[in-house]
C-alpha cells in the first residue's frame, strides 16, 4: 500500500509500517483510538501480531549495516530531509497530538518544535568522532576504540509525549548507525504512525524505521525472544519498566528506562514568592500533569508557607480547564476517566488523615480540576505514589537540610527544582538530591534534545540524549594496531 490510511465511512483507518511499505496486518485486525476530550472516535488502527513483529524486525535487521556504512553526508542529507518534512506537516502533527493525546496547542506545538532541535542534534552527532586514541605497552604498538552501531532496537513510546519521547528514540538510535522497531502507545497510535510517515517521505531507506501499533503483551514477548533484536528502550511505568529489564536480561539485551518520579521542587524562604508559584504551576499544571518528572511534591520554608500556599492555590483556582483546542485552555483531558478515581483515592487517603484540601478534587469525564493539597505526610499515600493528574502537595519544611531529607525520601529519583538566590545552599541541594536531574532555579519539568535525560532509583536506567544515547546505542570496540613486527617471547 502507498497510504499511511484509507477513509472508511468518513474515519481514517491507519495501516501499519514495515520494511518501507504501508501495509495491513494479516489478520486484518484493527482497534478504535479515541479523542479523550471528546470521547469520539478518532481514528482505527490496524494491530500487529507476533508476525508483523518478526517482519518489522527482519526488515530493520537487513538494513542497518548499509545504512551505517553509508557516507555520513548522505545519512544526514536524510534528517535534513525529514526536518523538511516536518515543517510541512507541522500543522497536522499538531492537530493529531491535540485529538489523540488531549494535549492543549501550546504543548502539542512545542513537541513539534522539540523534534526539529532533535533533528539537528542527531545530524550534528553523526559528524562527531566517538573513539579515542590510546598508548600501549608493547613496544611500537598503539591502540584506539570505535563505536559500531548495536544492530536492531526496539522503542516502547508512552501516551504524555508521544511524538517528542518517540522521535528522541528513533532519530537517535538511527543516527548511531542502527536499524528500529517503534511500539508506540496504545492510546497513541497514529502519533507514532506519523513519524514513519516523515521518514518515509524523507527517502529513509525501507526496512531502517518500522512503527507497529498493537497489544503491548503479544508484540513484547515476540522482541524479547527474538535474538536479533540487541536493546530496548522503554518510558512508562515503572511497573512495565521492571517486568521489561527481567525479560531483557534473559538474553542479555540492552535496556534503557525512563519511568515514573514523585519530583520535589524546593522552595526556600529567600525565594520570589510570585516566581516561585509560577514555576511550581507550570511544573505541575503542565499537561494536566501527565508528566513523569511534574513537581508533584513542593516544598516550601516555613518563613513563607502560608503566603505561598495562599498564592498558589489562587493561581490553581484561575487555570481554565476544556476544550484543548481553545488557546486560553491551560487544563485539557485527561488520557483516561478513570485515572480520576486514581486521584479520588489518593485525596481522599490523605485528608481522612489529616491533610487539607486547598482547592480542587472536583473532575468531569475525562477533566480533573487543578488540586493542592497542604499538610501532606509520609504517611499517606500521595506522598510516595504517581497520581498522574493535575494535583500536587504542598510540604513545610523548617530549614533546607529537612527539605533534603524529605525530598529524598522516595523510591523515585527523576527530576528535582530549587528556587533560592542563596547560591551555597542551592548547590548543597543539587549535589546531594537523589535524582538524574536538578534544576535550580527552575520548576522540575526541563528537557533538550542533547542532555543526559533519565533518574535513578525506580526512576529510571540509563540515560537519553545526544551523544549520551549514542553511546547508550552502539558497541565499543577496541583496536590495535602494531608498527613493525612484535616480538613473541617463543
Amino acid at each position: 500500500m502507498s497510504k499511511s490510511f484509507e477513509m472508511i465511512n468518513g474515519t481514517p483507518n491507519y495501516n501499519l509500517y514495515i520494511d518501507g511499505e504501508w501495509t495491513r496486518s494479516l489478520r486484518n485486525e484493527s482497534t478504535e483510538d479515541t479523542n479523550p476530550a471528546t470521547g469520539e472516535l478518532f481514528a482505527r488502527v490496524q494491530q500487529a501480531g507476533k508476525a508483523e513483529t518478526e517482519r518489522a524486525i527482519s526488515a530493520a535487521h537487513g538494513a542497518y549495516k548499509s545504512w551505517a556504512g553509508l557516507p555520513v553526508s548522505e545519512r544526514e542529507a536524510v534528517f535534513f530531509r525529514a526536518a523538511d518534512v516536518l515543517a510541512s506537516k507541522a500543522k497536522e502533527i499538531t492537530e493529531v497530538l491535540i485529538a489523540e493525546s488531549g494535549s492543549i496547542a501550546g504543548k502539542a506545538g512545542f513537541e513539534v518544535g522539540y523534534c526539529f532541535d532533535l533533528l539537528r542534534t542527531a545530524a550534528a552527532e553523526m559528524r562527531r568522532s566517538p573513539g579515542e586514541t590510546m598508548p600501549m605497552t608493547a613496544p611500537g604498538q598503539f591502540g584506539f576504540t570505535i563505536r559500531q552501531p548495536l544492530g536492531v532496537i526496539a522503542g516502547i513510546a508512552p501516551f504524555n509525549a508521544p511524538f517528542l519521547l518517540a522521535m528522541k528514540k528513533v532519530v537517535l538510535a538511527l543516527a548511531a548507525g542502527n536499524g528500529f522497531v517503534l511500539k508506540p502507545s496504545e492510546l497513541t497510535p497514529v502519533t507514532g504512525l506519523k513519524i514513519a510517515e516523515v521518514f518515509d517521505e524523507a527517502g529513509l531507506p525501507p526496512g531502517l524505521l518500522n512503527v507497529i501499533p498493537g497489544p503491548a503483551a503479544e508484540i513484547g514477548a515476540t522482541i524479547f525472544a527474538d535474538p536479533r533484536v540487541r536493546m530496548i528502550t522503554f518510558t512508562g511505568s515503572t511497573q512495565t519498566g521492571r517486568h521489561l529489564a527481567v525479560e531483557a536480561a534473559k538474553t542479555l539485551k540492552r535496556f534503557t528506562l525512563e519511568m515514573g518520579g514523585k519530583s520535589a521542587l524546593i522552595v526556600l524562604g529567600d525565594a520570589d514568592i510570585d516566581y516561585a508559584v509560577k514555576a511550581a504551576a507550570f511544573g505541575i499544571f503542565f499537561h494536566q500533569g501527565q508528566v513523569c518528572m511534574a513537581n508533584s511534591r513542593v516544598l516550601v520554608e516555613e518563613p513563607i508557607f502560608d503566603t505561598f500556599c495562599e498564592r498558589f492555590a489562587a493561581v490553581a483556582k484561575s487555570l481554565k480547564v476544556g476544550d484543548p483546542r481553545e488557546p486560553d485552555t491551560v487544563i485539557g483531558p485527561l488520557i483516561r476517566g478513570t485515572q480520576c478515581a486514581v486521584i479520588d483515592g489518593h485525596i481522599e487517603d490523605a485528608v481522612g488523615k489529616g491533610a487539607k484540601l486547598l482547592c480542587g478534587a472536583t473532575h468531569k469525564d475525562q477533566y480533573y480540576w487543578p488540586t493542592v493539597l497542604s499538610g501532606v505526610t509520609p504517611e499517606m499515600r500521595i506522598f510516595h505514589e504517581e497520581s498522574f493528574g493535575p494535583v500536587t502537595s504542598i510540604i513545610k519544611v523548617r530549614d533546607h537540610a529537612e527539605a533534603l531529607e524529605i525530598a529524598n525520601a522516595t523510591d523515585y529519583g527523576l527530576s528535582s527544582g530549587v528556587i533560592t538566590n542563596d547560591m551555597q545552599k542551592a548547590l548543597e541541594l543539587a549535589f546531594g538530591l537523589d535524582a538524574g536531574m536538578v534544576h535550580l532555579n527552575d520548576c522540575t519539568v526541563s528537557d533538550e534534545p542533547h542532555v543526559p535525560f533519565g533518574g535513578v532509583k525506580n526512576s529510571g536506567f540509563g540515560r537519553e540524549g545526544g551523544r549520551f544515547s549514542m553511546e547508550e546505542m552502539t558497541e565499543v570496540k577496541w583496536i590495535t594496531v602494531q608498527r613493525g613486527q612484535r616480538a613473541f617471547p617463543m
